[in-house]
Order: C-alpha cells, then structure tokens, then sequence
C-alpha cells in the first residue's frame, strides 16, 4: 500500500489531528495528546510498513515522546485545546490509516497516552537512567520504535530503516 512512500513533515500529520478532532461532541486535542498521537502514527506506520511515517525524530522527554518543532509550533497553547488549522493536507491515501490511529489512540487523554509511552521500551531505552523528571534530548531510534511495535503483530526485527 505504501511501497513508494516518502515520509512526510510532522506538522503536517499533527495538523490532521487537530482537524480530526470533533469539537461539538467535547473531543479536545492538547499539544501533551498530539505529541503522543503523532507517535503513534509514525511507531505503527514503522511496524506496518518498515519506513517512517515522518522524517523528524522524536526525543525522550520528561512527559514522553516528543518532536521539538511540534512543541515549538504549539508551546503558547499550554495545555488548552489546539484550534482547528489550515494547511497543507497529508496524501489522501493516509486518511485511513490516521483514521484507524485516531481510533485506536484519541479515545484517551494526554496523561494517559502520556503513561502508555513511560511503560514502552522505546520511551525507555531512550531514557536509559534518568530520573523521570530530568530533561532529555536523546533521539528515540526508528529501529528500536519499529521492534518494539512490530513484534506486537509478530514481525521479526530488523537493524536498519
């Protein structure tokens, strides 16, 4: 389905989460739940398809998994909910899939995505023995992101990406 795929800007998938949002039924999106969304896009997008989603790396943070230039874009909204964007739209081919990761993973809150990833090797190996508090800048690795959710669908590891 994805064979000659290119990933894509982050800011681009997260924009399609913050558009996906249905505000009339009460759904909000923070920039704490986007991060974690768009993770999860681009972990199983790496398990499914053994390619990223998106060409950013996400960096282990304190509240988990995180792109610094998505952090930069919507740092001023706090933890208030994203407004709706205009922009570039992700390939139509993609509507499906993030439909199926909004499914999966926007029925939960911030802290509780935020939780899930603290208790996932990727997050983890990234950390290695910082406390939970401190700063961190570590690349979280594709390769490690990738194992990790792919062995959940039973597929065997690789080394590279």
């Amino acid at each position: 389905m994805f064979e000659n795929w290119e990933s894509i800007g982050a800011k681009t998938v997260a924009r399609w989460f913050v558009n996906h949002a249905d505000r009339a039924s009460g759904e909000a999106i923070t920039q704490l739940k986007l991060q974690k969304l768009v993770y999860y896009a681009d972990a199983w997008f790496l398990a499914n398809f053994d390619k990223p989603l998106i060409k950013e790396d996400f960096e282990a943070w304190a509240h988990g998994p995180v792109v610094p230039a998505l952090y930069a874009k919507y740092r001023s909204h706090g933890w208030n909910a994203l407004p709706p964007e205009a922009g570039v739209k992700v390939p139509e081919d993609l509507d499906d899939y993030l439909e199926a990761v909004f499914e999966e993973y926007g029925q939960y809150g911030a802290k509780k995505l935020e939780k899930m990833t603290h208790n996932e090797e990727p997050w983890l190996a990234a950390r290695g023995n910082l406390s939970p508090e401190a700063a961190s800048s570590t690349k979280i690795s594709k390769v490690v992101m990738r194992n990790f959710y792919g062995s959940k669908i039973e597929k065997e590891p690789v080394q590279t990406i």
